[in-house]
């Protein structure tokens, strides 16, 4: 039984479901509700979440923990982690949503994006941020929404307009009005200098986001906000905040130079540690904020894939080769290997080192022996094919791994990690408990609310057991691979 008021109430928005989960002091996970949320495509390359839905549906799950952990009281703090890059505008008179968000995924300004390209700007914009331009990240589809949604553009006219990303948009509904987003989060949006503590008024101009409707910028721990007693019979500090990349960097203990994680979720995401120096890639990869506290930043070089978890769901609910995520795993050990079948996931364009929105996927290799277990063999394969290519630009970056941490829903499968192990010819390890994010978030919040003096001594109470993965595939199978990956993502 834990005291009254040290447990760790995280919120976890995420791309297909929102969740909250409860965890004690030593990383203990003592209660979790989920809901899914809907995914709404109005137009190839569109994706869009009802922000409406992100909230109440958030609010519902913790609402069901609370009082699974006996009430309030019980809980010392809250961590929010989020899908990056997601925007929400909303009138922050009424609180209510100007619009559906625009999601990561979505590609809708992948025009805007090369026409600022094609105008010289993608240097400078790198230099600053580090970061690309690409409908990825949050400044063009903001800047859409201001054109093209009268009820955004009214808001912005009359200065009722609020932006921001997820975290900020459900903190601002806990806390009745505190627009805040911090530093991991608004690093992603093409807004904020690496080197610039807040909104970079240059930058806002370039996309045109009016610098007044963003946030306040803040530490990733702290006392960050209260929510409102009505929504959980309490009030309840908000004291840690962070993109979900970010905090799963966190959550695996990657807290000094050099130490990298890759997250298996909806996409994959590879973060290295960089420590206080501002990361600079001249391989196509992202400079960004890994944390901020007190005011002084710690960063990551990061590479971006858009398509992993999707891609099996893909296979699962739009093609019907699978029943669930699991039978994959069955299935890619019934066969001894893909049948020469390749698959490349562009379903939303390829991410880093790449960078083409306009690639599109394909499925090579097929033949007559070609079987349901080959596909989806070809899929997994693609997971550990598309982290090669970015460890190779990591390694020339000067951050060359020499093992990976990795987590997320895709890690749970040994298949994965140990294909991830063969492909990359490095040690892979993975904790017992795959959901870093969340403890990343935990890990934050109980450093922001005093359960913990320092991030090293929460990832030492909560990160728990690891489980180990070493090569075995021959260099001739695996330079096969590499050479027929390399093929396939030609004609992407």
């Amino acid at each position: 039984m834990n005291p009254p008021g040290e447990l760790i109430l995280v919120l976890d928005a995420g791309t297909t479901s929102t969740r909250a989960m409860l965890f004690d002091r030593s990383g203990g996970l003592r209660a979790t509700a989920q809901q899914a949320l809907a995914q709404h495509y109005p137009q190839p390359g569109w994706v869009e979440h009802d922000a409406g839905e992100i909230w109440q549906r958030t609010l519902a799950v913790a609402r069901q923990v609370v009082t699974e952990a006996g009430g309030a009281d019980r809980i010392a703090c809250i961590g929010i982690t989020n899908q990056r890059e997601t925007v929400v505008a909303w009138d922050r008179q009424s609180g209510e949503p100007l619009h559906r968000a625009l999601v990561w995924q979505d590609r809708r300004t992948a025009d805007a994006c090369a026409a600022l390209r094609a105008a010289g700007h993608e240097p400078m914009v790198q230099e600053a941020t580090g970061l690309l331009l690409d409908p990825y990240f949050s400044a063009t589809k903001l800047r859409w929404l201001i054109d093209r949604e009268p009820a955004v553009r009214a808001a912005s006219l009359t200065g009722r307009l609020a932006l921001g990303t997820v975290e900020s948009w459900l903190t601002f509904k806990l806390t009745g009005g505190a627009h805040i987003t911090d530093a991991s989060n608004a690093s992603r949006t093409s807004l904020l200098a690496l080197s610039g503590a807040d909104w970079d008024a240059g930058l806002c101009d370039l996309f045109g986001v009016p610098r007044g409707a963003l946030g306040e910028v803040t530490d990733n721990a702290g006392a960050l906000g209260t929510c409102l007693a009505e929504h959980f019979g309490a009030a309840i500090p908000i004291t840690g905040l962070a993109g979900d990349q970010q905090s799963a960097t966190i959550g695996q203990g990657c807290l000094s130079p050099g130490e990298t994680k890759a997250t298996y979720g909806t996409g994959a995401f590879v973060l290295a540690n960089m420590g206080s120096v501002i990361p600079r890639s001249h391989n196509r990869l992202l400079g960004t904020v890994l944390v901020q506290l007190g005011g002084q930043r710690s960063y990551a070089l990061e590479g971006s894939v858009f398509i992993a978890g999707s891609l099996i769901q893909w296979l699962r609910d739009s093609l019907g080769l699978i029943v669930s995520a699991a039978e994959s795993e069955t299935l890619a050990r019934s066969v001894p290997d893909s049948g020469g079948v390749v698959v490349v996931p562009a379903l939303s364009g390829l991410g880093a080192p790449h960078w083409r929105p306009e690639a599109r996927a394909s499925i090579t290799g097929l033949s007559f022996a070609t079987t349901r277990a080959h596909l989806v063999r070809a899929a997994l394969e693609a997971m550990a094919a598309q982290t090669l290519d970015l460890a190779e630009a990591f390694a020339r970056d000067g951050a060359r791994w020499t093992s990976l941490r990795i987590d997320g829903g895709m890690s749970a499968n040994d298949w994965i990690a140990q294909d991830l192990a063969d492909m990359l010819d490095l040690p892979v390890e993975r904790p017992h408990f795959v959901e870093t994010t969340a403890l990343g978030a935990a890990m934050l919040a109980g450093l922001g609310s005093g359960l913990f003096a320092s991030l090293e001594e929460a990832a030492g109470a909560m990160r728990g057991d690891v489980s180990g993965f070493s090569p075995k595939l021959s260099d001739e199978k695996r330079n096969a691979r590499i050479v027929a990956w390399r093929k396939a993502l030609e004609g992407a």
